[in-house]
């Protein structure tokens, strides 16, 4: 299921950029309102499959007019839009909308800079119809990753575009068999599905000098932050509709909850 919250700023003219961070905080806060136990477990266990821990949540935040000053988004407008997805109803949904009604604000706490949103309206957002072939457009970075020798270095790699399409569809459809095994208590069985680029818009936006990946800082430690890096080009998918529609309601790939992987169709 997916939320719609129509935002307006009122104590400020800018925001950090790097917000993602203290955004998924103020996500956790309003879940309290709802349930506590909830939000608790969601933040310190989540759900688990395979030794991973997954939210089973996404967002984004878009802003109606902004310009970027240095490291901070500076507001033309007051207005502003928090997308906002979960499969888990009962859970996640129905609390988040109750701390919605109860708080009636977003407070987001990022590089010393304390900005509140005001929730003027929330509404739902109907679901496409999910087939066994889609098109979807990002609206926030794709991030995939594996892990490779690097410099003598088992490290961290953030697929791009123009990676191996085998390994990212590997790694994307892995993701999503955990996902489905977390929320269900059981292996999926079934032929998950296939990803491919819209090969038109990546040459397009590539002639135009355009990335078609895009570097995001995690500031939960400020005096450590992690760069993430994710993909940002619409693509196909085919195959089980299940899973297409798992990806569409708590993200596709990896840190859904920090704000990536959400799409649109």
């Amino acid at each position: 299921m997916r939320l719609l919250l129509k935002l307006s700023v009122n104590n400020s003219n800018k925001i950090s950029l790097n917000y993602n961070y203290a955004l998924s905080s103020a996500i956790y806060s309003l879940l309290k309102f709802g349930s506590p136990e909830f939000s608790s477990f969601l933040h310190q266990i989540g759900y688990k499959s395979d030794n991973k821990t997954y939210k089973l949540f996404t967002f984004t935040l878009k802003f109606e007019s902004t310009q970027l000053t240095n490291n901070y988004l500076s507001f033309n407008s007051p207005k502003a839009y928090l997308y906002i997805s979960s499969p888990m109803i009962d859970d996640f949904i129905k609390n988040f909308v109750i701390g919605t009604f109860e708080q009636k604000k977003i407070e987001l706490y990022s590089d010393y800079i304390k900005t509140v949103f005001n929730i003027d309206e929330a509404e739902l957002i109907p679901p496409p119809n999910f087939n066994e072939n889609m098109y979807f457009k990002m609206i926030s970075p794709m991030v995939l990753s594996t892990y490779k020798i690097i410099d003598g270095d088992n490290s961290q790699y953030f697929f791009r575009y123009d990676d191996d399409i085998n390994e990212i569809n590997r790694v994307f459809n892995q993701n999503l068999l955990n996902k489905y095994q977390a929320i269900n208590n059981r292996e999926y069985v079934g032929s998950g599905i296939k990803l491919s680029w819209d090969i038109d818009f990546a040459i397009q936006s590539l002639k135009k000098g355009k990335r078609l990946s895009k570097k995001v800082l995690i500031n939960k430690d400020i005096n450590n932050p992690i760069d993430v890096i994710g993909i940002f080009c619409p693509f196909n998918v085919s195959g089980d509709s299940k899973l297409t529609k798992l990806g569409y309601e708590c993200g596709f790939g990896e840190k859904n909850s920090m704000g990536f992987g959400m799409v649109a169709a």
